[in-house]
């Protein structure tokens, strides 16, 4: 059996003529203009915003993802205003593209304008490593679906969601499950839990993301208050986001890589979907938490997962650190690296923190593993202050209790040096 699998293309505009450009600037403002008064006017469906973006001179594609857009604004994101740099929306209907080998670029997008024999066509630079699906697209073997064309200084990117069909995958007789532990100091972690042990971790460094973040934060809060231009804040931000992004790409590369190397696998995650939400750890814990890009970074590993045919399993994310993987009581995360198992009984004493919560992770796509202890149930996996949860930086302290695993027990996965 086959599956659906949604990914995002990029491409970049190869340099416009003027005439081009002047028509890409005129579509953007118009698109705007109308964007902003279906808004301010409190359009709620799609008919009353219909009425109002009708008289703009934009292409239909435009006009129909208005429509569909702007109820949307209010009743599902909540928006109270909006800001100036809005992509141009398009629906799937625009998804015109050709390829030829005989160009320098050899993809085109027929950009849609209003009215008769007034569209045109413009070159592409794409990602290399999307090009077999941007092959699909100009034949017409992956559905497109909505389309975004957002200019960036001088720059022209468009996005192009895209629907194709992978196979479904599966598992034969005992699974390895293999948790994956998203953080902050240790951006991934993940073991394979065989027996009830973990065997063969893997770490991936969080050091540059988290240090990225920090400096966009510093850098962005320093622009603001020198009352900085636009541009020039704007340009800084994509600069650190197109930096994050990179590691998330690289990150979600290599764990499932990492995942591929055992046979009969099956990839298992934390459910963070209210995370964000549900905890108050103070203004400088919730400005790292809000910054921290587990969602991305999550589904990306999961978009990879499901190319390469691994499933991916989410599980209650309670207690997983501070849970002993191997009795599965509760001890004492001591430190960001350390997990102190205190029962007498279990033959654990210390262990690598991260690594024991991948470990929990992996076992709790069993059923039987998502309970937690009856004097825990239904509270939060670390202490309101933020000291005791994965993404704190903690000091480090040396056991003088011999530890079943440390730092040093395996190999960590460093950022390549395009990282930096």
């Amino acid at each position: 059996m086959s599956t659906t699998v949604t990914k995002t293309l990029q491409a970049t505009f190869a340099p416009p003529t003027a005439h081009k450009q002047a028509k890409l600037n005129d579509l953007l403002e118009t698109y705007r203009d109308g964007l902003h008064e279906a808004f301010d006017a409190g359009a709620s469906t799609m008919s009353s915003v219909s009425d109002i973006v009708t008289p703009y001179d934009l292409p239909y594609q435009a006009k129909a993802a208005l429509c569909n857009y702007v109820p949307k604004l209010r009743k599902t994101y909540n928006a109270k205003e909006l800001d100036d740099g809005h992509p141009i929306r398009l629906t799937n209907q625009a998804a015109k593209f050709d390829h030829s080998e005989e160009r320098d670029h050899e993809f085109t997008w027929w950009v849609p304008r209003p009215g008769r024999r007034t569209n045109f066509w413009i070159p592409l630079r794409i990602n290399p490593e999307q090009e077999d699906l941007w092959h699909d697209l100009a034949w017409e073997d992956a559905k497109a679906g909505e389309i975004r064309l957002q200019q960036h200084r001088k720059n022209w990117v468009l996005h192009v969601t895209v629907e194709y069909p992978v196979e479904e995958p599966t598992t034969d007789g005992d699974a390895t499950h293999i948790g994956l532990d998203i953080g902050e100091t240790a951006l991934i972690t993940g073991c394979a839990l065989k027996d009830g042990s973990p065997t063969d971790p893997f770490v991936r460094s969080g050091s540059r993301a988290k240090h990225l973040r920090n400096e966009m934060y510093t850098t962005l809060k320093r622009l603001q208050k020198r009352e900085a231009s636009e541009w020039r804040t704007d340009e800084r931000f994509d600069h650190y986001q197109n930096a994050l992004t990179d590691i998330v790409e690289k990150a979600s590369r290599e764990a499932v890589e990492y995942a591929t190397q055992f046979e009969n696998l099956v990839l298992v995650m934390e459910d963070l979907r209210y995370i964000r939400e549900r905890l108050d750890y103070g203004k400088y814990m919730n400005r790292r938490l809000h910054s921290w890009a587990f969602a991305r970074l999550q589904g990306r590993i999961e978009d990879k997962a499901t190319e390469a045919g691994v499933s991916v399993e989410y599980v209650n994310p309670a207690y997983t650190s501070q849970t002993c993987h191997s009795c599965h009581r509760v001890g004492r995360r001591e430190s960001q690296a350390k997990f102190r198992c205190p029962h007498d009984d279990c033959h654990v004493s210390t262990f690598q923190a991260d690594i024991n919560a991948s470990a929990n992770i992996a076992r709790r796509v069993d059923p039987w593993g998502e309970s937690v202890p009856l004097d825990k149930a239904e509270r939060d996996d670390s202490p309101r202050d933020g000291s005791g949860c994965d993404t704190a930086t903690t000091h480090r302290e040396t056991s003088e209790t011999p530890s079943q695993m440390t730092l040093t027990a395996f190999q960590e996965s460093k950022p390549s040096t395009s990282d930096d």
